[in-house]
């Protein structure tokens, strides 16, 4: 594989750019990113009124086409045959990086197979804005939004539990309130940052042990980007169970499943969830 060279590329080279645009803050975009606007034939966005505020206050008159995730697959073709005509077509999202949690994988995709260039314009992104911020661990993993079912959340919550790594979601603020309780379960002992309205007028930072979480009383406005750090032993954590809580969970174990035992053991004492899970397994073996 030849890579070429940055500073051999044309300013002008035709293909597709995938166009980092502000996640709030309008001052957020970059010179090459103006630059690369200004001199495409097209733009494709998600919401053409979103994208025009970006386009107006920079004077930027390229054509915007909307390009979102209902009609994306509809406008592939017409796409492809503008780029195989030698054009430069942009694409930018709402706000952040394109293809990342938005449309156009698809299109990255089919220019792949079409043998189109394609160039990113990198810049502003929520989910480096909110790691960075945090103080947990550079090492991240990022998984997007949370999925919409109880059970498939449970199900990806468990794998993600495991992984010693900061971990980055996005979050509807309709739907935060019904994710709190799993978050408590699976990730314990842990902290959590809710990064709201990044960059803009309302910024706000909300940082909390998972443990302490409660229901957000009222909803919160616009897009939440959810950041978990890495797992920590703290060593203010019982690893043991006290005769007292052995006698208890003897009480709860025909009353209660397992997960119900470790969330009431758990919210009077700081005892690590795997010694309780471990020891009601034993409970049950001994039946």
């Amino acid at each position: 594989m030849i890579i070429k060279p940055q500073s051999k590329i044309k300013s002008k080279e035709n293909g597709l750019y995938i166009v980092s645009t502000p996640i709030g803050n309008l001052k957020d975009i970059t010179l090459r990113a103006l630059e690369i606007l200004k001199k495409s034939d097209i733009i494709l966005c998600e919401d053409t009124r979103v994208s025009k505020k970006l386009l107006d206050k920079y004077e930027i008159k390229s054509k915007l086409i909307s390009n979102h995730k209902f009609n994306e697959k509809k406008n592939i073709s017409k796409i492809i045959e503008f780029l195989k005509a030698e054009k430069i077509v942009s694409l930018i999202s709402d706000a952040g990086t394109p293809v990342i949690s938005d449309p156009g994988s698809i299109l990255v995709n089919q220019c792949v197979e079409s043998n189109i260039r394609i160039y990113p314009i990198p810049g502003p992104s929520a989910v480096s804005a909110a790691v960075s911020i945090s103080g947990f661990s550079d090492q991240f993993y990022f998984y997007g939004f949370f999925p919409d079912k109880k059970l498939q959340i449970d199900r990806e919550f468990k794998k993600l539990s495991k992984l010693n790594s900061t971990l980055v979601f996005f979050a509807s603020t309709k739907k935060i309130n019904k994710v709190i309780q799993q978050l408590k379960y699976h990730f314990a002992g842990r902290k959590i940052v809710f990064c709201r309205e990044i960059t803009k007028l309302y910024e706000e930072f909300l940082r909390e042990d998972i443990d302490k979480l409660e229901l957000f009383k009222n909803e919160p406005k616009g897009e939440l980007t959810v950041v978990i750090s890495e797992i920590s032993i703290n060593k203010n954590v019982s690893q043991k169970l006290s005769e007292s809580d052995i006698i208890k969970i003897k009480g709860m174990i025909n009353k209660f499943t397992i997960k119900e035992i470790v969330s009431k053991i758990r919210s009077s004492k700081n005892i690590s969830k795997k010694e309780i899970y471990n020891y009601c397994i034993s409970l049950k073996n001994e039946k």
